[in-house]
């Protein structure tokens, strides 16, 4: 199962799904690893350092996910966790050497500091960014992670500057629009302020950012399904819109799994509309064993929903059936008149800021 196909499960179950939106998002840098060119050895000993960065990470990766050392095992834990600083300081070495014999090198200032951030020192990251802004700042790759670190780690008023700028230098990337959508939905209150919006025009906002990065990447599932799953975090629900999202990540899923994640997600926005028939359908085809708990849990929420919904059309039936009016006897010693009885309740008393 593609780790896509999780994302979208995990989502749905989370209790915190704007977050869980924003998990699922892959960050992209922006940066592509530089053709080879044989006329350029700056640029083919940069492209064989960022080569050797991806291995030394997949490396890491490899020895996280195949140990056995029990929690127990502090010692040997404390091993691992040495050599991969080993590992680590290797390449940090090979990118300092890069930059002290090529200084003026942005891009290589840019691949330093988004191993860094891979590597979990987001801190040594910006540094890296902002040297690489300084000797370079029409490369719209830098400004995108200096807004994502900005979004992550405070300053939200230099992220929303920030990813503007990235996308006034290259408004043809699509992650740009799709990191920029996530930020200003996740953080709502300081856009409504930055930009001084409604809770709803926020919503718009990010949902318009999302439309245009879908415009430049239409088959990608990642952007499809974040740009659907934000409307779960929109109230009231747009029933509508958020059907028309997730009928356009069904058209572009590659496999079987990846459709049945989405009809899960297909059936529950259903039942919110009273769709029972049509939620049913969706989740008749979900068979993938890894969907039960949720496809089970979708059918107890229909099964009461449409129940509910019965007894109230008829609660509502009954109570509106016509009343034969009847004429009272009169009283058997009718005495004086009664005084009116008096209604109380009537009448009711600089755009980029310096710091972070």
């Amino acid at each position: 199962m593609s780790d896509l196909t999780i994302g979208l499960l995990s989502a749905l179950l989370a209790t915190n799904q704007p977050q869980a939106v924003s998990n699922l998002v892959q960050e992209h840098t922006g940066i592509s690893v530089p053709l080879a060119d044989t006329q350029d050895p700056v640029a083919l000993e940069l492209r064989n350092l960022m080569i050797a960065d991806d291995a030394a990470l997949d490396e890491v990766n490899a020895w996280i996910s195949t140990n056995k050392i029990p929690r127990s095992d502090t010692n040997g834990i404390a091993q691992l966790r040495a050599k991969i600083n080993v590992r680590y300081d290797e390449m940090k070495q090979s990118y300092e050497s890069f930059l002290r014999n090529h200084p003026d090198s942005a891009r290589g200032f840019l691949a330093y500091g988004s191993f860094l951030n891979d590597i979990g020192d987001e801190e040594g990251a910006k540094v890296q960014y902002e040297n690489s802004r300084q000797r370079d700042p029409k490369n719209p790759a830098v400004w995108n992670q200096l807004a994502n670190y900005y979004g992550e780690y405070g300053g939200l008023t230099n992220a929303f500057a920030d990813y503007t700028e990235a996308i006034r230098l290259d408004p043809t990337e699509p992650v740009y629009y799709q990191n920029f959508a996530t930020t200003v939905y996740l953080y709502r209150k300081d856009a409504r302020e930055f930009y001084g919006l409604t809770e709803q025009q926020v919503f718009d906002k990010a949902l318009g950012l999302y439309q245009q990065a879908m415009k430049l990447a239409p088959d990608d599932l990642v952007l499809a399904t974040d740009y659907a799953e934000s409307y779960y975090g929109i109230r009231p629900l747009r029933t509508n819109d958020a059907l028309v999202a997730w009928t356009n990540c069904l058209k572009i899923c590659k496999d079987d799994n990846e459709r049945e994640a989405v009809r899960i997600h297909l059936a529950r926005v259903k039942i919110s509309a009273a769709k029972f028939d049509e939620a049913q359908a969706d989740l008749d085809a979900v068979t993938n064993a890894v969907f039960a708990d949720t496809r089970n849990r979708l059918q107890r929420n229909l099964i009461n929903d449409r129940n509910a919904l019965a007894t109230n059309s008829l609660s509502s039936i009954s109570t509106n059936l016509p009343v034969r009016p009847t004429i009272p006897p009169p009283p058997a010693n009718p005495g004086p008149e009664a005084p009116a009885i008096t209604n109380l309740e009537a009448a009711p008393p600089e755009l980029r800021s310096n710091g972070p």
